[in-house]
């Protein structure tokens, strides 16, 4: 009996070996210029093509670019940087500013990679440092739209990651955010927590405190209608739609009332209508502020 059990065994043992799927290959760190990061299971799936924009291509921004590109650049030259966040007004280039900084600094193929990691896998961040600690190349890790409600525990991970940890960030890792909110949190939940704390001082401390572990706050703010014809006029002139400066904002500010907003997104979605009536083509990879 002992003998036939141990069989049977085997034989379910060699079965769920046939049936399990394989384990994933192990990722070429140096194989893309940016990168994908997935969880479950975990792993860096590389990316061929970044959707971006130029960096001259974004308005409006001059200061945010600069200050942005020089902190990248320092970083990717092995100097040392800052965590960055940046906060502010839709559609006025965040996530396009980090994707087109990390084309303008990675001046030597291979010098500097991108890492995306979705809002949702935040958790993960650790699993995602342990990935590339250690690793002979410098990573700009990028999280789009990141923000967090209530109950939701995971800023406090990222907390202990960005600077608490006692393992610390990486040297070959930055970590670069972007935000419609300034403290990463809704009004109404820091005001609940002054509400229902027992001190509550130390309460808004807790909450307000991970934008703290950010050494840069880069501002983005409403643009005015100038600003708003320069991004239109330079999109126009990139792309070589063949209008009259008049008639082109006339039109876009048409767009601008009909969206209700006048931002980098609106611009670049103006554009993109213009071209197809125009039958001029496709007007980009698909980037957009």
């Amino acid at each position: 009996m002992k003998q036939r059990l141990t069989e049977l065994a085997g034989r379910i043992v060699e079965a769920l070996e046939r049936i399990a799927p394989p384990p994933p290959a192990p990722t070429d760190l140096g194989a893309a210029e940016a990168f994908v990061w997935h969880p479950q299971p975990a792993r860096l799936a590389p990316v061929g093509v970044v959707a971006r924009i130029e960096i001259g291509l974004l308005k409006g921004i001059d200061r945010q670019k600069q200050i942005l590109l020089d902190n990248t650049r320092r970083f990717a030259a092995g100097y040392p940087a800052n965590n960055a966040m940046l906060w502010g007004a839709r559609g006025m280039g965040k996530s396009s500013l980090v994707k087109a900084a990390h084309a303008a600094a990675n001046s030597a193929p291979g010098l500097l990679a991108l890492v995306e990691i979705h809002r949702e896998d935040i958790a993960s961040l650790p699993v995602l440092l342990g990935v590339l600690r250690g690793v002979g190349r410098r990573f700009l890790v990028f999280c789009d739209d990141l923000s967090f409600e209530r109950e939701d525990a995971d800023y406090k991970a990222l907390k202990s990651i960005l600077e608490g940890g006692i393992e610390g960030r990486p040297d070959n890792l930055l970590f670069y955010a972007t935000s419609n909110r300034r403290h990463l949190m809704p009004r109404e939940m820091i005001e609940n927590e002054r509400a229902s704390a027992i001190n509550p001082s130390e309460a808004i401390e807790e909450k307000v405190s991970l934008s703290d572990r950010f050494g840069l706050w880069i501002g983005f703010h409403h643009c005015d209608q100038d600003t708003f014809f320069a991004m239109v006029d330079a999109y126009a002139e990139h792309f070589r739609l063949p209008i009259a400066r008049d008639a082109l904002h006339a039109e876009a500010v048409e767009w601008s009332v009909t969206r209700g907003a006048r931002s980098g997104r609106v611009a670049w979605q103006f554009i993109q209508d213009l071209a197809g009536r125009l039958a001029i083509g496709s007007a980009g990879p698909g980037a957009q502020p």
